[in-house]
């Protein structure tokens, strides 16, 4: 079932003290983008998913995360920041400018909604999706209270690293060379309160055992911190 932004607001005005977990469509401009919001009662925060190039909102590693963060009383939204027709474009992937605007498009959308605007927000991006948060973190300044990076390519921001007033965390595994060096530069230009964790013995899609969790469990760390 597809709800349109009016029938999402209508139902949370009904059940204001139930979770809320419905498929949304968010109007971007000419377009709809489909996600899935998650909030849990008592939620002491949302944190909006950017998903790197070729995944999107059904990205099993980032429903992992987010269902950790559930656990933690956090409420997610991980959306396609492309359409269907979008996506079959490769080149569309690694349009870091649209990504960006489609983030802040959706931004706005949940600032908009009554029962979602009281909620501290944090941007989560893997891959590709990492410069598009914080290039919209830029842009929100300190509407945005924490960034998490999983695996992702922060240097493709690095011409705005040193205006994110965002407290961020990125996360990088031990052994995916070339992008870890990219990390520690970008972690260099951050001016913001900032960490950076290296996960010893991962790769790039954190895809050993255990990985995963412990890339989850930092992120729930540093939003519990921050979403405040």
């Amino acid at each position: 079932m597809h709800l349109s932004g009016d029938q999402t607001i209508k139902i949370m005005k009904i059940l204001p003290k139930l979770t809320i977990d419905n498929l949304i469509q968010i109007p971007a401009g000419k377009v709809s983008l489909e996600g899935k919001l998650i909030v849990p009662e008592n939620a002491k925060g949302l944190v909006l998913f950017s998903h790197g190039s070729g995944s999107s909102r059904l990205s099993p590693r980032n429903n992992f995360v987010a269902e950790e963060l559930h656990q933690q009383k956090f409420g997610t939204l991980l959306f396609d920041l492309l359409t269907e027709k979008e996506d079959r474009k490769y080149e569309n992937r690694f349009d870091i400018a649209l990504l960006t605007e489609r983030l802040l498009r959706v931004t706005e959308w949940v600032l908009d909604q009554p029962e979602l605007k009281k909620l501290p927000i944090g941007y989560f991006g893997a891959s590709t999706g990492a410069a598009s948060a914080l290039k919209a973190a830029a842009k929100m300044g300190i509407k945005i209270k924490a960034i998490v990076s999983r695996g992702g390519r922060p240097d493709l921001a690095m011409d705005i690293l040193d205006q994110i007033k965002s407290p961020t965390l990125l996360i990088v595994g031990g052994e995916d060379y070339g992008v870890l060096e990219l990390n520690q530069q970008a972690f260099n230009r951050l001016k913001s309160e900032k960490n950076i964790a290296i996960v010893a013995g991962a790769t790039h899609l954190f895809e050993e055992p255990g990985k995963l969790e412990e890339v989850a469990h930092l992120a729930g760390n540093w939003f519990s911190q921050h979403l405040k």
